[in-house]
């Protein structure tokens, strides 16, 4: 099965579906263990690859180069990649929808925000035209031939957000994205005019959105749930702890305690993913050899 085909079953699944935001290849390694799919955050990669804002920065071959080493190391996971506005130009959209689904992506974000872009529960986000959103949804979706193709709206007014709601809904992408959105009542109004569509909810730690259960989302009609970082946020908590107390502690390190991650335990985790890689490539040789 294509894994455009495999993320696409799973979201028309009687379950909600939910996928982890990663940042890098070893929260990649760590989510792996817990759940079944992965998102490609441009907040996290943002941060992680340059150490910047989710504003724009992103270079589409770094984004591309680094979903084809997840897809190598993790070859049956669900992954869908955030590719921002298609990196502004419609040509450009298009040319890494094929890039990434030559590469094993399962699907892709699109949204409707023009440049300076902002993360989707930031105040200052400017909207395209419609129909120029619109224009480039359709081509890459003419690009695509098995990849789950997400279309996303920014928009905050609610006339406005409703009025584009509606109209994703009839056209062929695969799952409709609001984002920010601030109430229970609000993914209640946006359900309420896409239909049969699937629809997807994005939650971030100190976000617009409320905090809601899976279960609570199922409930109300949602199909797929994003966590964008709380892999990066659980990191970000993490690793200033323990600088603080290393210095703190006049650089010693703490005492051994096996509830502890130590070189054991991070060395388990990285060869655990050699041997996936190996067995994933063992079971591509007969395929190559016969061709």
């Amino acid at each position: 099965m294509h894994h455009g085909t495999a993320l696409r079953t799973e979201i028309q699944s009687d379950e909600i579906t939910a996928l982890i935001g990663i940042f890098d290849m070893y929260s990649a390694s760590l989510a792996a263990q817990q759940y079944d799919g992965m998102f490609v955050s441009g907040f996290g990669f943002a941060a992680s690859h340059y150490g910047l804002p989710d504003i724009g920065f992103i270079a589409w071959p770094d984004m591309v180069d680094f979903v084809q080493r997840l897809r190598v190391a993790f070859p049956d996971q669900h992954l869908l990649v955030d590719i921002d506005d298609g990196y502004v130009d419609t040509e450009v959209a298009c040319h890494v929808v094929t890039h990434l689904e030559r590469i094993g992506a399962s699907g892709v974000i699109l949204e409707d925000q023009q440049r300076p872009r902002r993360c989707g529960h930031v105040s200052g986000k400017q909207i395209l035209p419609f129909d120029e959103y619109l224009d480039k949804l359709n081509r890459v979706l003419d690009t695509r031939t098995d990849m789950v193709v997400v279309a996303r709206t920014d928009a905050t007014e609610e006339s406005e957000i409703l009025y584009r709601a509606a109209a994703l809904s009839d056209t062929d992408a695969d799952v409709l994205l609001v984002d920010g959105v601030r109430s229970v009542e609000w993914i209640r109004r946006i359900r309420s005019v896409i239909g049969d569509k699937p629809l997807l909810f994005n939650q971030i730690a100190g976000g617009l959105s409320p905090r809601l259960s899976l279960t609570e989302l199922e409930d109300l009609g949602v199909n797929v749930a994003i966590y964008s970082t709380p892999c990066l946020f659980a990191a970000h908590t993490a690793i200033t702890d323990a600088l603080t107390e290393l210095r703190a502690n006049d650089g010693r390190l703490p005492e051994s305690d096996p509830s502890q991650v130590g070189v054991g335990t991070s060395l388990a985790l990285l060869e655990r993913n050699l041997a996936t890689h190996r067995g994933a490539a063992a079971r591509r040789t007969p395929q190559l050899a016969g061709r």
